[in-house]
């Protein structure tokens, strides 16, 4: 038990944040690799994808302590999802390397409060651990659930920002991209 403890990264009152374990992959597979779960991130992916994927997030964790984690329910251990900081690394040379945050639940989760409640634990842990001095997060015009959640983390959306990712056709793009500072973070704006 001494080794869950240890993964655990962050706590809300209803959520653990926490690393990622082998005997979470299947279940996130089965739950979060659906179609309306992957409209917006670029459609379901293969086993493959998915664990070179696994490989950028583990890297990402070893390389700066962070990344998205695990998202599990204290009430009953289900994996809902995941939530976290990395770093940018997509083609918009401003924001390569800030402080990305970034989420994805399971359908049955949406509309619960769960991406919210996790995602202010990793805005709070971007500003005070990390000291980050801005995050950002990246969406496309027609994910309105996530550009919502945005909007309630206080994050604006800055256009000036906003590029085209050739790793994507004319339906996932451009990449709008929202942000919030340290100060307006801390200040509630």
């Amino acid at each position: 038990m001494a080794d869950k403890a240890a993964d655990i990264v962050l706590e809300t009152e209803r959520l653990l944040l926490r690393k990622w374990r082998k005997s979470d992959i299947d279940p996130f597979m089965e739950h979060l690799n659906t179609r309306n779960v992957m409209r917006w991130l670029g459609g379901v992916q293969d086993r493959e994808t998915f664990d070179a994927a696994m490989e950028r997030l583990q890297g990402y964790d070893r390389d700066f302590g962070h990344t998205f984690w695990i998202i599990e329910r204290k009430s009953d251990q289900e994996i809902l999802g995941f939530c976290g900081l990395k770093r940018v690394n997509a083609p918009q040379p401003k924001l390569t390397g800030a402080h990305e945050i970034g989420w994805r639940l399971r359908e049955d989760a949406w509309g619960k409060g769960y991406a919210k409640e996790a995602a202010t634990a990793c805005m709070d842990a971007a500003f005070t651990r990390w000291n980050a001095p801005y995050v950002v997060a990246l969406t496309v015009s027609g994910n309105e659930p996530s550009r919502g959640l945005m909007k309630r983390l206080g994050m604006r959306h800055h256009p000036e920002l906003d590029f085209h990712d050739p790793n994507y056709g004319p339906e996932l793009n451009p990449t709008i991209v929202y942000k919030i500072t340290a100060d307006e973070w801390n200040s509630g704006i």
